[in-house]
């Protein structure tokens, strides 16, 4: 019997299902990582493959980034975690807020679930009304008024004109339900449509410019331009969640569209390799978190939020990610995506390919979806993906679970290049 089943037999009796975290299930039982190297990662038989998941789009420059190592060793030989403020989170916080013209102020948290909640009760703080707008579809992190209409399916979701807030987690609040208004992404009309019969109690809305699960296809400029002057006409809060998506430019996948949230919330990439979260905005938004204000409207405090390990590795990941990187990075998720395109074409498959930055999604579908209602798959589609991510798995590429990939610097046009064969194969195989 191999170690890894070994050791998932023994997690059966003491996790459910086995595991923490949903995303590394795999048929029999999932693989044990046993250490990373740059874009490698070797599990715990021996087998290396090329990491394209890359810990769910955190790590910027692959494992073990040298640099990140060594500060994060000396920060460690110093203390991890202190009843005190540290100087890196006053050097963090200028560092991020100089990047981004949108910051004026930042608090650190967690993860990018806990930068959201902080968001959206910053959000009713400082509107003085309770209800959430966001995407149907769209992944924001497991908070109840986030996750609402997170997985609905055509038996639940409803008419595209109104459509249905579905829970995610059995038992959530009808109320919460009812505090939260979905509407369609990339479909301006129907989302103002939705948004005006609903302005007097809307505290925010809530948008991924490129949510995941909606697609990883960028929303249109005029819908989030409309929705950024729906906003700013009926004194509702403009959020971003750029959790995934800080990674595509300078400042985020915002750069790219030219506007000014009032508040945007972070994670995954920010720190560097560690649980990690941040929000941050409008200075007049964010001080409803200020304790030394006459009237705090939004006490906000956390263990461990802006320890000296995250905030350092942090640091060095994103001084390390400037405009060169990026501009290199993206350059090679470009060569993956007009690679695969061309074997798309090459095999006559039925499939497409989205995303941005460095970034990408491959769709078992002819045309890139607009929304979540067509990128929803259908059965067939379900099990060609599957297929085709076992294939690629096989063959020595670890990709997201939605056959999604985030590339790391640590990769060259080698791997890129090796991937996109492997794909063709895969593709040929569904044939």
């Amino acid at each position: 019997m191999k170690r890894s089943e070994q050791l998932y037999s023994k997690a059966l009796e003491l996790l459910p299902g086995g595991v923490s975290r949903n995303t590394v299930l795999r048929k029999p039982n999932p693989d044990y990582a046993n250490f990373g190297k740059g874009c490698q990662l070797t599990d715990i038989e021996g087998v290396t493959r090329l990491d394209f998941s890359n810990n769910m789009a955190s790590l910027l420059h692959g494992h073990a980034c040298p640099a990140i190592v060594q500060a994060v060793t000396e920060q460690l030989q110093r203390g991890s975690a202190f009843t005190m403020a540290t100087e890196v989170e006053v050097q963090y916080a200028d560092y991020l807020v100089q990047r981004c013209p949108s910051f004026e102020k930042i608090r650190f948290v967690n993860s990018g679930t806990e930068a959201i909640i902080a968001c959206l009760k910053a959000s009713r703080a400082f509107t003085g009304k309770p209800k959430v707008a966001k995407v149907e579809g769209a992944y924001h992190g497991q908070y109840d008024y986030a996750e609402v209409s997170q997985t609905p399916c055509p038996d639940t979701w409803g008419d595209i004109d109104q459509p249905n807030s579905v829970p995610v987690a059995h038992g959530t609040p009808f109320s919460a339900l009812e505090d939260v208004i979905v509407v369609p992404f990339n479909d301006t009309k129907r989302a103002i449509a939705i948004l005006d019969a609903n302005k007097d109690a809307l505290a925010c809305v809530l948008l991924d410019l490129m949510p995941h699960r909606v697609g990883l296809r960028p929303a249109e400029p005029e819908f989030v331009e409309a929705l950024r002057n729906w906003c700013t006409k009926n004194n509702v809060l403009l959020v971003l969640d750029e959790v995934i998506t800080f990674r595509t430019n300078i400042s985020g996948l915002q750069q790219q569209y030219n506007i000014m949230p009032d508040l945007t919330a972070m994670g995954k990439a920010i720190g560097g390799g560690f649980p990690v979260g941040a929000i941050a905005g409008r200075k007049e938004v964010m001080d409803v978190m200020n304790p030394l204000a006459e009237k705090v409207l939004f006490p906000h405090s956390g263990t461990f939020s802006a320890n000296p390990i995250t905030l350092t590795a942090g640091l060095v990941s994103m001084q390390l990610f400037d405009a060169k990187a990026i501009e290199r990075l993206n350059g090679l998720a470009l060569r993956a995506v007009h690679g695969i395109e061309k074997a798309i074409k090459e095999t006559n498959a039925i499939a497409c390919v989205t995303g941005a930055g460095s970034m990408f999604r491959i769709h078992m579908k002819k045309e890139s979806p607009k929304n979540f209602r067509e990128a929803y798959m259908s059965l067939e589609e379900n099990a060609k993906l599957k297929i085709l991510l076992d294939h690629l798995y096989n063959e020595g590429f670890v990709m997201i679970n939605t056959c999604s990939a985030a590339l790391s610097t640590a990769m060259t046009e080698n791997e890129i290049d090796a991937l996109v064969s492997s794909v063709k194969c895969g593709l040929r195989l569904l044939k």
